[in-house]
């Protein structure tokens, strides 16, 4: 059994998207290309956004930190600290309103 901090992983990763000129950074924490499932923290800085991409598969968020908005096609759904949002199955992005981080859950 392995064991996470998220709250010292969300500190750790606002503080390296500070730093970095897109204002996010990400680590997966859980899974990977070998398995179904993977876990990802994603940090972005007030401003910054993940834009527009495919839907990677059957896929959750939970903010664990701060204010998002998640858009797709003409809807949007927004998110604050202890939300889940369902992704949709479609091309979506996200924004982030003031610094957050985000728990990315995938199942391919």
């Amino acid at each position: 059994m392995r064991k996470f901090s998220l709250d010292a992983l969300a500190r750790e990763h606002l503080d390296q998207a500070g730093s970095a000129s897109a204002g996010r950074s990400a680590t997966t924490v859980y899974g990977g290309h070998e398995q179904a499932l993977r876990q990802t923290v994603v940090a972005l800085r007030a401003g910054a956004s993940l834009s527009e991409h495919e839907s990677p598969g059957e896929a959750t968020l939970i903010v664990l930190r701060g204010r998002v908005t998640l858009a797709s096609e003409n809807e949007t759904w927004d998110g604050r600290t202890g939300d889940l949002l369902v992704l949709p199955p479609a091309r979506h992005s996200l924004e982030a309103h003031e610094d957050s981080v985000i728990l990315l859950t995938v199942v391919k």
